[in-house]
C-alpha cells in the first residue's frame, strides 16, 4: 500500500539519465494541455504559492482558452464571496466599478497582494473585455468563508431592498456578534469556550428564511432577480459556516481546514447548479493553492485526518474534474514573515534534496508540463512519496523543511503538474518599502 508518509528517498537522481529522459518525453505543448483540460467540466488550477508571477499568469492564460474556445463559463478562487461577486458584476457589465482596479479594490483583507496584483489585474480586464462581444458572458466567483461581517452586510442591503420586514428580523438574529465588532475571532474564542453565548441558532434561522423566501424574491425581475437571490442567499450560507469556523478554529487545525474546504466545494457545486438553472453548462475553473487543490489523500495531511477541495471533487465527479499542481524550484515569492504583516519580496530557496522539486530542476527544461495519468511511464517514474514545497502568503526560509515542505505521492494528488524552474514574484498593486523587487516589472500595470 503506497503511503505518503514513509521516508523518501534518499538519492537526489534516482533513476539517472532514464528519469531525465522520461521527464523529458512527457513535457508537452499548450495546445495539447488544453485539449487535456477540456474534457473536464471542472479544471482545478493550483499554486504552490500565494505570491509567484508565473502561478498566476500561467493560470491565467489556461483560463482564457477554456473560456474563449473550450465553453467554459466561470471561474471559482480562494476569495471571499462578497469581494469576488464585486469583480463578477464589472466582468458581466452590471456593476457600477469604472475599470478592473476598482473592481478589485474590495479586496482589502491580508493578504491584499493575493488578489490585488497585475496579473489578477490583467486577467479582470480580459474577462471585461470578452464578455463585452460573448453570446456567453463568464463570470468570476469567491469560494472562501471568511467575510463573515461583510457577508451580513450583503444579507441586509438585499433584504432592505426586496422585504424591509424581512430586514429587521435579520438584523435582530445578526445583532448577536455585535459585542465583537469585526473581530472574529474572539467570537469564536468566546464562543467556543462557553464565555458568551453561540449565535448558530440565530444564523441558521436567517438562512432557512431566506430560503423559505426563494421562489418569490428570485422571480420578481426574471435574470437579474434570480441572480441577486442567488448572491443574497450564498452569503446567508457564508455566514452560517462561517460562525461554525471561527468556533472550531480553538478545537484544532484539522476541525477548522475541513469545514473550510467543505465550505468551498459547495460553493462550487452552488455555483455549478446555478449556472445549470440559467441554461448554462457548468463548466467551471477553480483557482486555489495546492494544498487545497490536490488530493489530501496523496499527502501526509490525508493520513492526518484532512481533507480538502480536490479530494471531495474527485469523490463527486470522477473523470469529470482534472486536478493540476504548479511547482518551482528557485526565484522570487510576495510573501509575508508572519500574519498580517507587510508583504515582502522574498528570495525562494532551491529546493531540497529528495524532493519532486530539485528532481524536476534535473530536467534542465525551464518549463514543461507532465501528465500523471495512471499507468503511464510519467506517473510510474515519480509514484514513490517525496518531499513537495508549499509556500502560502507567510514564507520563512530560515525554518523552509519545517514549514513548508510535506510527504506526498504525485501521480495520487495531480492529474496534470506544471513546473517553472525558475520564478519570480507577483506584484502587488500598492507597494510598500519592504516590497523590493531586482527585476524589471514585466506585467505592471498593464490591466484595464
Amino acid at each position: 500500500m503506497n503511503d505518503p508518509t514513509r521516508r523518501p528517498h534518499r538519492s537526489s537522481r534516482p533513476h539517472g539519465e532514464g528519469f531525465v529522459r522520461t521527464m523529458r518525453r512527457s513535457a508537452r505543448e499548450e495546445d495539447r494541455l488544453i485539449e487535456r483540460l477540456a474534457r473536464a467540466r471542472l479544471v482545478l488550477l493550483g499554486e504552490a504559492s500565494h505570491g509567484t508571477h508565473e502561478f498566476y499568469r500561467e493560470r491565467a492564460e489556461i483560463t482564457k482558452r477554456l473560456i474563449a474556445e473550450k465553453g467554459f463559463r466561470a471561474v471559482a478562487v480562494e476569495a471571499d464571496w462578497p469581494d469576488a461577486y464585486r469583480v463578477n458584476r464589472y466582468v458581466r457589465g452590471v456593476g457600477e466599478d469604472s475599470d478592473a482596479a476598482e473592481a478589485l479594490s474590495g479586496f482589502k483583507r491580508f493578504p491584499t497582494w493575493m488578489w490585488r496584483n497585475a496579473d489578477v489585474l490583467d486577467f479582470v480586464g480580459w474577462l471585461h473585455a470578452h464578455n463585452e462581444r460573448a453570446k456567453s458572458p463568464a463570470g468570476f466567483y469567491g469560494l472562501d468563508l471568511y467575510s463573515l461581517n461583510t457577508s451580513m452586510a450583503a444579507v441586509l442591503g438585499y433584504l432592505d431592498k426586496v422585504d424591509p420586514e424581512a430586514s429587521r428580523r435579520a438584523r435582530a438574529r445578526y445583532a448577536c456578534f455585535d459585542h465583537f465588532g469585526e473581530d472574529t475571532q474572539a467570537y469564536g474564542y468566546a464562543a467556543s469556550f462557553g464565555l458568551s453565548p453561540s449565535c448558530e441558532k440565530e444564523v441558521v434561522r436567517q438562512l432557512t428564511e431566506l430560503r423559505r423566501q426563494a421562489a418569490e424574491y428570485a422571480s420578481r425581475d426574471g435574470r437579474i432577480a434570480r441572480d441577486e437571490y442567488f448572491y443574497a442567499e450564498q452569503n446567508a450560507r457564508l455566514v452560517q459556516n462561517a460562525e461554525r469556523y471561527y468556533r472550531t478554529m480553538f478545537q484544532g487545525r484539522v476541525s477548522s481546514w475541513n469545514l473550510r474546504d467543505a465550505h468551498m466545494v459547495d460553493t462550487l457545486l452552488a455555483l455549478a447548479g446555478f449556472l445549470e438553472s440559467e441554461g448554462a453548462e457548468p463548466k467551471i475553473v477553480v483557482w486555489a493553492h495546492n494544498s487545497h487543490l490536490g488530493d489530501a489523500r496523496a499527502t501526509e495531511m490525508g493520513q492526518a485526518g484532512e481533507w480538502n477541495v480536490g479530494q471531495l471533487v474527485r469523490q463527486r465527479h470522477g473523470s469529470d474534474a482534472v486536478l493540476v499542481g504548479f511547482t518551482t524550484y528557485e526565484g522570487t515569492v510576495t510573501a509575508a514573515s508572519d500574519w498580517e504583516a507587510p508583504a515582502e519580496c522574498k528570495n525562494v530557496r532551491p529546493a531540497l534534496a529528495e524532493s519532486y522539486e530539485e528532481l524536476f530542476h534535473e530536467v534542465s527544461e525551464p518549463r514543461f508540463w507532465i501528465d500523471l495519468e495512471r499507468g503511464s511511464q510519467a506517473a510510474k517514474t515519480l509514484e514513490e512519496p517525496r518531499l513537495e514545497r508549499a509556500i502560502g502568503v507567510i514564507y520563512r526560509p530560515e525554518s523552509e523543511r519545517l514549514s513548508h515542505y510535506f510527504l506526498a505521492r504525485l501521480p495520487d494528488q495531480f492529474d496534470v503538474v506544471l513546473h517553472y524552474d525558475q520564478t519570480r514574484a507577483v506584484e502587488p498593486l500598492e507597494r510598500n518599502a519592504e516590497w523590493i523587487s531586482e527585476e524589471v516589472p514585466e506585467t505592471f500595470p498593464s490591466g484595464v
